[in-house]
């Protein structure tokens, strides 16, 4: 090991801790300051990248989306939309499947996190699936794949993220992901009729307890506009957001803010839901998680600074345009290694490890790097419901008290279904292109 670069000794390493159970972050820190020792620099500019690595105005849109997301789901918001949509489209084939499935795809557009979405709505969904006949293992897959499309559909933390490292328009990265993300979702409903459902209940529990009144009895037209009236702040989040964000009265970053005042207003003026234990407990959580990120993006600019020094980038990406004359070849073999690294890390760690290496080799290459950086996290998104560290698999088992595994072959259909998704975005460049297009 110790004939071999400072940069390629502090993979290695980092690899081995992980086998170690160390947590990324500090995975990612210890390494970095291993490989700055065997370099030579002193410690002590540690400090000082880890503080540049994180001070970007842009991240701030990693805690206060994530804040956002948060109290949607504690105030009651995110309740008021699943029922909208349970009414909307309860009753076409699939049922509470295709509910669960436009919800998820709707929430992606308020969270930005997909951990954040399971939490979120994840109960709601499985519960309203389980009255509707499905097996909870496979609603929890289904809530699992469908959460993972947060990191796709704007506004996405992933997003933000690689805007940051690749230096490209955020607003054109959010644009460029709708349509890949409504594909994904489109294709999620195929594998809804596969699944034997039992036990329905003809009017469930959950819409009988949020809307009582006979609220079964009335017209279908008469109970969908009272859920609208019910839902309609909550559902007007997505227009606020994006909204603002596609007419240039707002940054990304700035949407975010609005995000958690929008959520604060609704919450405490319009539901009257907010209290001070919900508003303590919302921020408790939403810190805690946005630490985790940030202790991880803090490390990984460190662990980038070495890769950088050492000319782990050009070493890399050099292997990599060598491998074939054939821009397909060089294309999957990146798509397996971002698969393949989803399945041990979360997909802010994988960001930091492998953009400086596929960048110049994107660069190089010609690629769109707003395609490329969709198809990165379509990549991402299908690790965070990828066992063994699928990050989405352990909220869910958490939040359903299913095994682990048992929620993992639940998933598997939709796993099919976004690796045929994953592929065609890849095909048809134009998928993520022509709203960008359009809209400039």
């Amino acid at each position: 090991m110790f004939d071999l670069d400072a940069g390629t000794q502090m993979v290695i390493l980092f690899f081995v801790l992980l086998f170690l159970r160390v947590p990324v972050a500090f995975a990612l820190g210890l390494s970095a300051v291993y490989a700055m020792w065997a370099i030579g620099f002193g410690l002590d500019m540690a400090g000082d990248l880890i503080a540049s690595g994180i001070a970007k105005f842009s991240l701030l849109a990693i805690p206060f989306f994530i804040l956002a997301g948060t109290l949607m789901g504690s105030l009651g918001i995110a309740e008021r939309m699943i029922a909208f949509f349970r009414i909307l489209v309860g009753g076409l084939p699939g049922g509470m499947g295709l509910v669960g499935t436009v919800v998820c795809l709707f929430w992606g557009a308020v969270s930005g996190s997909g951990p954040a979405s399971v939490a979120a709505i994840g109960p709601l969904i499985v519960r309203g699936m389980a009255e509707d006949g499905y097996p909870r293992a496979f609603a929890a897959g289904l809530v699992c794949a469908g959460a993972g499309l947060s990191i796709v559909i704007p506004p996405s933390i992933g997003l933000v993220i690689y805007g940051v490292i690749a230096e490209t328009s955020i607003s054109d990265l959010f644009t460029a992901a709708i349509i890949p993300g409504l594909v994904m979702g489109l294709l999620m409903l195929v594998a809804l009729p596969f699944v034997p459902k039992v036990d329905a209940h003809e009017m469930p529990p959950s819409l009988e307890r949020l809307m009582p009144q006979a609220f079964s009895e009335l017209p279908y037209g008469r109970r969908l506009w009272r859920s609208f009236l019910h839902s309609f702040w909550g559902l007007m989040t997505p227009l606020v957001i994006l909204g603002g964000i596609y007419s240039g009265i707002f940054t990304p970053t700035e949407a975010a803010i609005v995000a958690t005042v929008y959520a604060l207003f609704v919450g405490g003026l319009v539901y009257r839901t907010l209290s001070f234990a919900t508003l303590y407990e919302a921020l408790s959580a939403a810190a805690a998680s946005s630490a985790v990120v940030m202790l991880v993006v803090a490390y990984a600019s460190l662990f980038g600074w070495v890769v950088t020094v050492d000319d782990l980038i050009g070493k890399y990406s050099t292997v990599l345009l060598g491998l074939s004359d054939q821009q397909w070849v060089i294309l999957i073999v990146i798509m397996l290694i971002l698969l393949i690294a989803g399945m041990f890390m979360d997909a802010i760690t994988i960001m930091f490890i492998t953009l400086p290496i596929f960048l110049p080799v994107m660069r190089e290459l010609g690629w769109d790097p707003v395609w490329f950086g969709v198809l990165v996290m379509v990549n991402l998104a299908i690790g965070l419901f990828t066992p063994p560290v699928g990050i989405n698999l352990y909220v869910a088992a958490n939040m359903t008290s299913l095994p682990l595994e048992k929620i993992a072959r639940g998933a598997v259909p939709f796993l099919i279904t976004s690796l045929i998704g994953l592929i065609l975005i890849a095909a048809f460049p134009g998928l993520s292109s022509v709203l960008v297009e359009v809209l400039k």
